[in-house]
């Protein structure tokens, strides 16, 4: 008797280059308790960090199994101020309206802006197991009709010319070439959406990028840009910034924190602090009108 063998589908991988193809095997093969754990708190799930002031009490938890769990709660409450900060600078949207997050990992950010303004979203991963992930978590909430996600690549979506109102990326801009990214988002919002980027950037007045922005980059497989590079390739791309906050200070709680969190810690704690610290590099928020 034969016994006919089951063949996995492959999965199509977007149009990338050899790079973004390893950035893909990255993500579809992490398991990092850093995003997992905290994502399980609200079934939020977040691949961004923290800001805002942090409850210290947490680490004076005498019981070490409650002290884990408040430490837990208490960084996935500073991520998701943190998306909240981001979507409230995508405008004025409404029910109607269409909003674009560029490199949504597995979702929470999407969720975010559609639960706060009622838009419709539309999310985009290269990692096939984080499109399929957000995708049956938008299924469980009941919101799969207005918040969707797709295995693309970001800088050639496919999705509607000017069809979106308002458009971002959180800390995502790293792995992709500013250029190509910034063209694909002027092309898909209409004339006055809004675009939104938080990122790690590093300072160029500190001059090259530093060791410790070296070493995040080795850590994360990424290649972070300086901060003029925003500014001049969004100024090619029709990206006119009318907002820009620095929001250093404001996430060194959430990383000394971190540093603290015995079970979510990944090694690079130590390396963000003294990037942040010695001014070499910087959170920065921008927010730009498309015209």
């Amino acid at each position: 008797m034969t016994t006919a063998q089951t063949r996995t589908k492959a999965v199509p991988v977007p149009t990338q280059s050899t790079y973004q193809n390893r950035v893909a095997d990255y993500w579809n093969a992490e398991e990092n308790p850093v995003n997992l754990e905290l994502g399980r708190v609200d079934d939020l799930y977040h691949h961004h960090y923290g800001i805002g002031d942090a409850d210290t009490s947490v680490l004076g938890e005498p019981d070490p199994e409650r002290r884990r769990e408040r430490l837990t709660h208490e960084l996935h409450r500073l991520e998701h101020a943190q998306a909240e900060f981001l979507a409230s600078h995508l405008g004025d949207l409404s029910s109607t309206d269409r909003a674009f997050d560029a490199g949504c990992g597995r979702g929470g950010g999407s969720v975010v802006a559609h639960l706060r303004h009622g838009c419709h979203t539309d999310g985009v991963t290269i990692s096939a197991k984080q499109a399929e992930f957000a995708n049956e978590q938008a299924r469980k909430r009941g919101i799969d009709g207005k918040v969707r996600y797709h295995h693309r690549n970001m800088l050639d979506t496919g999705l509607t010319t000017g069809a979106y109102a308002a458009s971002w990326n959180n800390e995502s801009t790293m792995y992709v070439e500013l250029d190509l990214l910034f063209a694909e988002h002027a092309r898909l919002l209409r004339r006055g959406g809004r675009y939104v980027v938080i990122t790690g950037c590093y300072n160029d007045t500190y001059g090259q990028a530093s060791r410790e922005v070296s070493l995040i980059n080795a850590h994360y497989i990424c290649d972070i840009h300086p901060r003029s590079a925003y500014f001049r390739a969004m100024a090619r791309n029709r990206l006119v910034p009318v907002h820009v906050q620095d929001l250093t200070a404001a996430t060194i709680p959430y990383w000394e924190l971190r540093r603290e969190a015995e079970h979510l810690v990944t090694g690079i704690e130590d390396t963000f602090l003294d990037a942040y610290r010695n001014g070499s590099f910087q959170y920065l928020m921008i927010v730009a009108d498309r015209v």
